[in-house]
């Protein structure tokens, strides 16, 4: 990882943490210098005999970051003291593209320390990860940060102390700076190229690449036209597309096709990364179906794009809705080699209303019905 670490390291002082707490993001800088600034948040209810650290992946090869922030959390919990808590973070460059790294914030509150430092510099000896300690100084009223020393290179380790300080919030959430072909992906080979990396730690995505169409096939235009229906489950979308389809004599198609139902559950339990990618393909795998069905009727959709896109941002973007990006920002924009639909139609519903439809349908809540009870960015996407 030493060519995406010592780019990191030149700019380590330039870099904005985050912590989580209670699902609202806390922001800190370092600095060389102290100027009497205020504590940070996320340090003012540290216990007296307290420790904190931090812990932030890092790798040039992404599927293997994503994998390995995927396994992190479940190591860190199955080998740290009862008394640790674990809060997600992050760490990002200001309006840098592709900046954002991410990882945990651990406060030790056990009585030694000695067994949560062990298990860090195990990781640090042998994963793609840094491990930073910090300190409380002048009883309580300022804190350092120490970025630990590396095992795979001498010229990684640093003896520089910095101090923590206070950083206001960025204008849009730091989640978006990564956002582009890692959350949603806008071209056919940037998610083709995460799953072909797979293959060797996944066996199921050589099958997903067997189902795929040529590039050409997903975006050929059909000549009659094409509806999508977008909206949340109870919402109506099945009554709408089946009378749609009886009334124009049309041919209907769901998103994701049915071709991959079978591997979903596989690809649910993967990282974001490789999770969407999937997600992305299969909407290539759709618009070859729409392109042959529309050469000779129209097609009515059941969910697209918009739906898999709407999904993945409000996941990674926590908190209200000012948090996502502008209107007119490129992360909305429709992939240039993906077909395009002639008409959109989203349906909308009283939560409520939608709730007793479900109620009334059997159906449990779902986890994206426990998204939607807590994260009202997937009410409002």
């Amino acid at each position: 990882m030493a060519r995406r670490t010592m780019s990191l390291l030149s700019q380590w002082s330039s870099r904005i943490f985050s912590v989580e707490l209670d699902g609202a993001p806390f922001y800190f800088s370092i600095q060389e210098t102290h100027r009497r600034e205020e504590v940070p948040r996320v340090f003012r209810e540290v216990r007296n005999n307290g420790r904190c650290y931090s812990l932030l992946v890092c790798s040039d090869d992404r599927i293997r970051r994503a994998k390995f922030y995927g396994e992190l959390k479940e190591k860190l919990l199955r080998g740290l003291p009862p008394e640790c808590d674990l809060s997600p973070m992050s760490s990002f460059l200001p309006n840098v593209k592709d900046s954002l790294i991410k990882g945990y914030f651990l406060k030790d509150n056990s009585e030694s320390s000695s067994s949560s430092e062990r298990l860090l510099r195990r990781l640090i000896q042998h994963d793609p990860v840094f491990v930073c300690s910090y300190f409380r100084r002048e009883e309580g009223q300022l804190w350092t940060q120490h970025l630990w020393s590396h095992a795979d290179s001498q010229t990684m380790e640093t003896s520089k102390e910095y101090y923590v300080v206070p950083s206001e919030a960025p204008q849009y959430h730091p989640s978006t700076l990564n956002i582009i072909n890692s959350d949603v992906f806008y071209s056919f080979e940037e998610a083709y190229e995460v799953l072909k990396k797979c293959g060797d730690i996944i066996p199921e995505a050589s099958s997903v690449l067997e189902l795929l169409p040529s590039r050409a096939e997903a975006r050929s235009k059909p000549d009659f036209p094409v509806i999508v229906i977008e909206g949340l489950d109870a919402t109506g979308k099945t009554t709408l597309t089946e009378s749609l389809r009886d009334t124009l004599g049309a041919a209907l198609l769901r998103s994701p096709p049915q071709c991959l139902s079978p591997l979903r559950a596989r690809f649910d339990q993967e990282p974001p990364l490789i999770r969407r990618a999937f997600y992305a393909l299969g909407n290539y795998i759709t618009a070859e179906q729409i392109g042959q069905e529309g050469m000779k009727t129209p097609v009515i959709v059941d969910r697209f794009w918009h739906s898999t896109a709407a999904y993945a941002i409000a996941t990674a973007v926590s908190g209200p809705v000012c948090n996502l990006p502008a209107e007119g920002s490129e992360v909305y924009c429709w992939p240039s080699d993906l077909l395009q639909p002639s008409l959109v139609v989203l349906l909308t519903l009283d939560p409520e209303e939608r709730k007793r439809r479900l109620r009334d349908r059997g159906q449990g809540k779902t986890e994206e019905e426990q998204k939607l009870d807590h994260n009202q960015l997937f009410r409002l996407r």
